[in-house]
């Protein structure tokens, strides 16, 4: 029992409740399909991506190092959230414990945050490469790798902490059910009977500091590029180099864009369906996860000889 400031008495929850699309349980059921055949996908898809990168000697170079910490970027955002989705549309498990809810609220606050930075490194790797070609085996090492990695898992392990932690810290009076089928910052955070202001506050200006200069630096990268590529003169260099980039900047574009998506549908919520921003923070944790390995992996000519070679060795 915690007895408030205002004088009322309440009990502390021990777990929540995920109400998750609740309102109809056939377009639970049928939302369930499409959704596990994308986890399975980008859990296949990640797999398959690591192995090779691990197995090929020709792959040990910096750019399929950083193309392996998004994959398992990817597949541990997946593993954070799907599983879970999918257990409440088969089997009904709403219910998740008090630490399991925060600590899945940090992994997809971090990782989200990684998964940024990965692609603003990598950014920064194909703008060296297009720009700079003769000086990238200098700069882009496998010691640059090096410290990327840390960079990315300090800055971003350490910026996104107080998030859950001020949620967690919060009196939640008893009040338990999650309008969502995640624990969202947010979506837990309005159940409390405290002021939640600062918490807001805090995810606001966290997500656009970290993805909005990400987002910032992503831009720069590819504007560089777009104006080198330009004035390259080789036939066929054009085409290639803008095919290759254009692909990778659509994939960052759609992982920014639905992230803003879902800001501006919270904002705006009165004037939209609650199920959409629910719809959209879970297809996040998977849509991005499925497309990453097809289109920086597969559409990379030495990753598609390396997984040949390994079908052929498996024969």
């Amino acid at each position: 029992m915690t007895a408030h400031q205002n004088g009322t008495i309440s009990s502390e929850v021990s777990d929540f409740l995920l109400n998750c699309f609740v309102r109809s349980h056939t377009w639970q059921l049928s939302f369930s399909l499409p959704l596990s055949l994308l986890f399975f996908l980008a859990m296949g898809a990640n797999g398959v991506l690591l192995i090779t990168i691990w197995l090929e000697a020709s792959l040990h170079e910096p750019m399929y190092y950083l193309l392996s910490i998004l994959s398992l970027l990817d597949i541990v955002l997946c593993l954070t959230v799907i599983p879970k989705v999918l257990a409440i549309f088969w089997f009904e498990l709403k219910s998740i414990s008090f630490y399991a809810c925060f600590l899945q609220m940090y992994i997809m606050n971090c990782f989200l945050a990684m998964e940024s930075c990965t692609f603003m490194v990598m950014a920064y790797d194909r703008y060296v490469a297009i720009c700079h070609p003769l000086r990238y085996p200098s700069i882009i090492t496998d010691q640059f790798v090096a410290k990327a990695a840390i960079f990315i898992l300090a800055r971003n392990v350490i910026s996104t902490v107080p998030i859950p932690v001020l949620s967690s810290r919060l009196h939640y009076c008893g009040r338990k059910v999650i309008e969502n089928c995640i624990c969202a910052n947010m979506s837990v955070s309005r159940l409390s009977c405290d002021d939640v202001t600062i918490n807001r506050l805090l995810q606001f200006a966290g997500g656009w500091t970290l993805l909005g200069s990400d987002l910032i630096l992503i831009f720069l990268s590819y504007t560089l590029i777009l104006r080198a590529v330009l004035r390259l003169k080789a036939e066929g260099a054009v085409a290639k180099a803008l095919s290759t980039c254009g692909s990778h900047f659509i994939l960052i574009l759609f992982f920014s864009t639905i992230l803003l998506v879902f800001v501006l549908t919270h904002v705006v919520k009165k004037k939209v369906s609650s199920d959409v921003p629910v719809l959209l923070n879970v297809l996040h944790h998977v849509i991005p996860a499925a497309l990453n390995p097809i289109v920086y992996g597969v559409r990379t000519q030495e990753i598609k000889q390396g997984i040949q070679r390994l079908l052929k060795k498996g024969w």
